[in-house]
């Protein structure tokens, strides 16, 4: 997920990057409005805060809009219902006010990211993963393993196709709660490690999943193919 920081406070941006990198994401930032149109199609989430050294951020959100379909979440200290307003009206997607959780800004990146575009590997993509003998097929629904149907729920079935279209890539936790639960709370990350416990026990391979500690889930390395 690559993400345009749009944000002139130095210190602002010096603790968010970081902590955005840790979670999987891209950063590129610039301080001011001056070449944000230029990156905007390198770039899938702009973040962007409206009160911009150079120009004003409502008027730069409306030439984003103007010029693209990416994703757009004002990242604001104008809290009030007015600006609130003002922002959507101008085009962004949402609308977030200082202070906030980072992991809820995580969530909100890849639950714009998803309205835009949706992640490979999500449920309703045509397509057929094998991993060994275990075959996920995203436009039925249905896994195999061994030439045996395996019974997931919903959100079992919608994990393993997030980790499984990742072809190998980490699927962090971040993405894996905004695409599933919708949110990121201590019980949605405890329902998380269940459904892949859960997942590991009635595939038969343990082994297939990879916790990457700290950060999310992978495919273990083994020969697999997208058809």
């Amino acid at each position: 997920m690559r993400v345009l920081l749009v944000e002139d406070d130095d210190r602002v941006a010096e603790a968010l990057i970081p902590a955005l990198v840790r979670r999987g994401l891209t950063i590129k930032r610039l301080a001011g409005g001056t070449g944000v149109l230029d990156i905007v199609p390198e770039v899938d989430v702009v973040l962007l805060d409206l009160g911009l050294p150079d120009m004003d951020g409502i008027v730069l959100c409306r030439q984003i809009r103007a010029a693209s379909d990416v994703a757009v979440i004002v990242v604001s200290a104008r809290g009030e219902i007015d600006d609130r307003i003002l922002g959507l009206r101008a085009g962004a997607d949402d609308y977030l006010v200082k202070p906030y959780d980072v992991d809820e800004l995580v969530a909100r990146v890849h639950a714009v990211r998803r309205r835009k575009s949706p992640v490979p590997g999500a449920p309703g993509l045509a397509g057929v993963t094998e991993v060994g003998d275990v075959r996920v097929d995203l436009d039925r629904h249905e896994v195999t393993v061994d030439g045996a149907a395996v019974a997931l729920s919903r959100k079992e079935f919608h994990v393993l196709a997030l980790i499984v279209g990742a072809q190998g890539s980490v699927c962090t936790r971040e993405q894996i709660l905004a695409e599933v639960w919708g949110r990121a709370g201590s019980a949605e990350n405890r329902s998380l490690d269940v459904h892949v416990a859960t997942l590991r026990t009635k595939l038969g391979r343990p082994a297939l999943i990879e916790t990457v500690r700290g950060v999310g889930y992978r495919l273990a390395n083994q020969p697999g193919k997208l058809t």
